[in-house]
């Protein structure tokens, strides 16, 4: 996959949109604009297909929300078509919702019910459920977000973490062919994030399409098999998470005593933003000849006006200039480098 820019060098151009045949979402010049102000959401092609984990990305203010809320009904686009599950939104928003599961912002609950019933009331507002099975569904889905020995607590005494199970309860109480979670694990400790993690793999391994929005990126790659990532309220790319990686580029690893005499080297050879820790050094390589990621041996563009030098050769220099090279190689880019890379900044928290 790869980003090519727009207007400047420093702002990628979004990834073309996948084919939406059986996509469980598509967007197409998807927008929202507040009176007065800057769109929250500008020209969004989105397209999520059907059985994948799909993980939103976005620094803060980017328009993950606001896109999450006109997929689900709560607020109009100013322009642009929204369909889920093959239907028009929010035209078509009675016969999509009941087979979509949400997470918005925060469980609604009433504090002055248990969590037990909290849920009895979310399944008794839903026409389609069976008044006769309610009490096991309820049990079910109490049980599957491991809350089924605090069931009978009021929900004011419990923690955020609770409330987010809660509210992934009372998503679970039926069946569903979409499930769209906003910051889904906000507020839970460890073990908790890992049972989320666990519970999201589940649902996607039983057939529920699984659309989510998080700041935490290690979140995303552990769970997610594709993504996106929104900024200022457009997006830059969508694809699978290993392509969002692979678009990055690796940085050079270097362990050796001598680093004064090694940062030398790699200045000469074109390899930049070098970072010495002890006996470690980091750098960013020039970009490779062939455009595709860096394997050790392959050849990669170098201040050298004599042409490309390849990875074995930037060794031998080392060698050359009688720096102990005791480590040599490149380190795989991370979600968060693809994320710091397309947008240029941080990731905040949630947008």
């Amino acid at each position: 996959m790869k980003v090519k820019p727009v207007n400047d060098a420093s702002r990628p151009a979004a990834a073309p949109a996948p084919p939406d045949d059986d996509a469980v979402i598509a967007t197409r010049g998807l927008s929202k604009r507040y009176r007065g102000g800057q769109p929250a959401v500008d020209g969004l092609d989105l397209t999520v297909p059907r059985g994948s984990v799909f993980g939103f990305l976005g620094p803060n203010g980017s328009g993950k929300t606001t896109t999450i809320r006109m997929l689900v009904g709560l607020i109009e686009p100013t322009s642009g078509v929204a369909r889920v599950l093959g239907e028009p939104m929010p035209r078509a928003g009675r016969r999509v919702l009941p087979r979509v599961g949400a997470l918005i912002e925060g469980p609604a609950l009433y504090a002055f019910l248990s969590g037990r019933d909290n849920l009895t009331r979310y399944d008794a507002a839903d026409p389609a459920a069976d008044p006769r099975t309610r009490s096991a569904r309820v049990s079910a889905a109490l049980d599957r977000v491991g809350l089924a020995a605090a069931a009978g607590k009021k929900a004011r005494a419990y923690s955020l973490g609770m409330k987010q199970r809660l509210g992934l309860a009372a998503a679970l109480l039926q069946p569903r062919e979409l499930l769209v979670l906003d910051e889904p694990t906000n507020g839970l400790d460890p073990q908790g994030m890992r049972e989320i993690r666990t519970l999201v793999r589940e649902l996607a391994a039983e057939g529920t399409t699984v659309f989510l929005s998080s700041h935490l990126l290690d979140e995303i790659e552990q769970v997610c098999t594709h993504t996106a990532v929104m900024a200022q309220g457009r997006l830059l790319t969508q694809g699978t998470v290993g392509e969002l990686a692979g678009a990055a580029r690796g940085r050079l690893v270097v362990t050796t005593p001598d680093t004064a005499d090694a940062v030398r080297v790699l200045k000469e050879h074109g390899v930049s933003d070098l970072v010495v820790a002890e006996d470690r050094i980091t750098g960013e390589l020039p970009l490779p000849v062939s455009g595709g990621p860096l394997d050790p041996g392959e050849s990669f563009g170098s201040g050298d006006p004599g042409g490309p030098l390849d990875l074995a050769d930037l060794n031998a220099a080392l060698v050359r200039a009688d720096v102990r090279v005791r480590g040599f190689g490149t380190e795989r880019a991370s979600l968060e480098d693809a994320f710091v890379a397309l947008t240029g900044e941080g990731f905040d928290v949630a947008g």
